[in-house]
């Protein structure tokens, strides 16, 4: 028959609890125990640190990515902008060319069209210059008649205000290479000496105002 000495074995678990208790109640052991929990906590630390900022660090560079895109389509943006904008001036720019010509080119037609329409039904005269310094007409020619100078001055001068301030400026010239033929006979009166009359006249031009374009208003409905 087997005996177990339970007085024994109850003393050797309470020796071994004892020896625990008294292990972990060593200041040393204690300080191993609270390092490594400090260990332990750090290291649950750092890795949720560095998983935070992985994750951190991921989303800052897609949100860079996307700036970079954006960016690029700003640009983009801008250059056809730029390019629109220097395409737009260009075409104001011959607009604004074409209207000048257009405007230059419609003064003095209209001068010469008013002149010719006064120049008199006379053979042989001419008209050798006109020149149009602002509102200031300097018209030169030659006539074989003073009164068609006479004449076409005051067809100037009567316009209803188109030219204005008509002065006329006269010179008789002689005719080169034809010579009155010898008087032989003395009751004959001398024939006479071929000449040509050269005009100059100067007078102010005011082009007329252009029509109104508004619209008159409607009669009031009865």
């Amino acid at each position: 028959m087997i005996k177990v000495n339970l007085l024994d074995s109850v003393t050797d678990k309470h020796s071994g609890v004892a020896a625990i208790e008294t292990h972990v109640g060593n200041p040393r052991a204690q300080g191993k125990l609270l390092l490594l929990a400090v260990g332990v906590l750090a290291v649950v630390v750092m890795g949720f640190d560095y998983v935070s900022a992985s994750a951190a660090s991921t989303r800052a560079n897609e949100e860079l990515t996307e700036q970079q895109r954006i960016a690029e389509q700003m640009k983009a943006i801008i250059k056809e902008q730029n390019d629109l904008a220097k395409k737009t001036q260009d075409i104001n720019t011959r607009i604004a060319a074409i209207q000048a010509l257009r405007s230059t080119q419609k003064g003095p037609v209209a001068v010469l069209s008013a002149i010719n329409e006064r120049i008199p039904q006379v053979g042989n005269f001419n008209l050798e210059k006109i020149d149009q310094k602002g509102g200031i007409l300097v018209i030169s020619g030659d006539s074989p008649s003073e009164d068609a100078v006479t004449q076409f001055g005051r067809s100037l001068e009567f316009s209803t205000g188109l030219f204005t301030n008509v002065s006329i400026e006269i010179q008789r010239k002689a005719i080169e290479g034809i010579t009155p033929p010898a008087q032989t006979n003395p009751n004959v009166p001398p024939a006479v000496k071929a000449e040509t009359v050269s005009f100059t006249i100067r007078c102010s031009y005011t082009p007329p105002s252009a029509p109104s374009t508004a619209t008159p208003a409607a009669a009031p409905a009865k």
